[in-house]
């Protein structure tokens, strides 16, 4: 089965589309927005190229962090989340349960990737943790969270410690402990040492890719979602957002 590919230019489009791909489906359904539509599902610590070793960025990352944080981390994993949310290259991908959210993130830097199509990924996370043999007998679309047993192997210390071991990615829900992975509805897939990208993975039948092709389309969008409510501030409740938004009434 070949990656599910659809086109939507406006919010009525996308509702018509998720409706089609997702009724009689009760499984929980995550969604990802990317500024270009090329890009694949991979984690920004893969992209790089001559990384040093997650362990050593976490080191550097503790050093400097550790006084300025108001609670230290508890657990690598913890720690991970605070790399994730400055902009430090991690085995994480951010989701949404909520498909606007990501859609705004699909568009929101429509300026500096003129010209280029993006997307909003769709995610049956249970469908993909079935891959890396994750299953529950009593529960059909479970998701396990980070505090559990199985994705101990997921951790930099697991890592680090078996080098050798290739696991799939896992589709993960996480305690939301900071404004904005509330505001977002954050949810997490994260890779093991194996650098394939999530619609790689089987028959991709996990995922669909909706393609937003241009940007009259971008800015209709756009709009509509303001429309709604989805601002900055909204996503990003957060002293920086007010004055960003301020900035631009004013431009």
């Amino acid at each position: 089965m070949s990656l599910l590919e659809k086109e939507i230019t406006s919010l009525q489009d996308l509702l018509q589309v998720l409706q089609d791909d997702n009724t009689g489906y009760n499984g929980s359904i995550w969604y990802r927005g990317q500024a270009e539509a090329i890009w694949s599902l991979l984690p920004s610590y893969f992209r790089l190229s001559n990384a040093p070793s997650e362990s050593t960025l976490l080191k550097r990352f503790k050093q400097n962090a550790t006084m300025l944080v108001d609670a230290v981390p508890k657990g690598s994993f913890d720690w991970l989340f605070l790399m994730q949310h400055y902009g430090i290259p991690t085995r994480l991908l951010d989701w949404s349960e909520n498909p606007l959210i990501a859609l705004y993130f699909a568009i929101e830097k429509a300026n500096t990737h003129s010209g280029i199509p993006a997307a909003l990924w769709s995610l049956k996370p249970s469908e993909l943790n079935k891959n890396a043999g994750i299953r529950d007998p009593d529960e059909e679309f479970y998701i396990p969270s980070f505090e559990e047993e199985i994705l101990k192997l997921h951790s930099i210390e697991s890592l680090a410690s078996n080098p050798r071991t290739r696991l799939k990615p896992v589709a993960t829900i996480a305690a939301r402990n900071n404004p904005r992975i509330q505001a977002q509805l954050g949810v997490f897939t994260i890779h093991h040492l194996e650098q394939i990208s999530i619609e790689e993975i089987g028959d991709s039948s996990h995922v669909i890719k909706y393609v937003i092709p241009d940007d009259s389309s971008k800015e209709l969008i756009a709009n509509q979602l303001s429309i709604l409510g989805f601002t900055k501030f909204q996503l990003f409740p957060e002293l920086a957002s007010i004055g960003d938004i301020i900035r631009g009434e004013l431009l």
